[in-house]
């Protein structure tokens, strides 16, 4: 178990939460997730999912951290699940909503340690990746910039030399 504490309550964080608000998204909040995060060039004519070179800048890191944290091989494709969760976010203010990311990631973890003798396959070692980063930053042999140019803390995913062009720390 984490020993994580938080000052403030969290929600709950599960897949079937994410796909359950994805199917009640409404028009007009995929409009304003494309307004925000999307080119203008871009703006959905068509339900979702949607390619992930339609989104700008910033809304391109967003997907990226998200895909990162549901688990997902990639992020080519943006679907409802990571809509609901870019739903929560506008520039420069904190996210809408605290999910509660240390408990869906351990048990994320648990789940594929209790099926690695069926899929023979690890899915999680990023995430361990991460967390000996975060917690032995001393034992890696590369250089780790913890802060972005602005001197704002970042995210430990961005701590290694291939995000470190990377200047915005969502």
């Amino acid at each position: 178990m984490l020993q994580f504490q938080s000052a403030k309550p969290l929600t709950p964080l599960s897949m079937q939460l994410l796909v359950d608000q994805g199917a009640k998204l409404s028009s007009s909040q995929i409009t304003r997730i494309a307004q925000l995060f999307m080119h203008l060039d871009s703006q959905p004519q068509r339900p979702p999912p949607f390619l992930h070179v339609w989104f700008n800048e910033i809304g391109k890191v967003l997907v990226n951290i998200i895909s990162y944290i549901l688990g997902y091989n990639t992020s080519e494709y943006v679907d409802e699940t990571i809509l609901v969760m870019l739903s929560m976010f506008t520039p420069r203010r904190p996210p809408a909503v605290q999910y509660d990311y240390a408990t869906f990631i351990s048990d994320k973890i648990h789940e594929q340690f209790m099926n690695l003798e069926r899929e023979r396959v690890f899915k999680c070692t990023s995430y361990i990746y991460h967390f000996l980063l975060y917690n032995q930053p001393d034992i890696f042999s590369v250089f780790l910039k913890k802060l972005d140019a602005k001197g704002n803390k970042r995210s430990v995913i961005f701590w290694s030399p291939g995000f470190h062009h990377i200047f915005h720390s969502p």
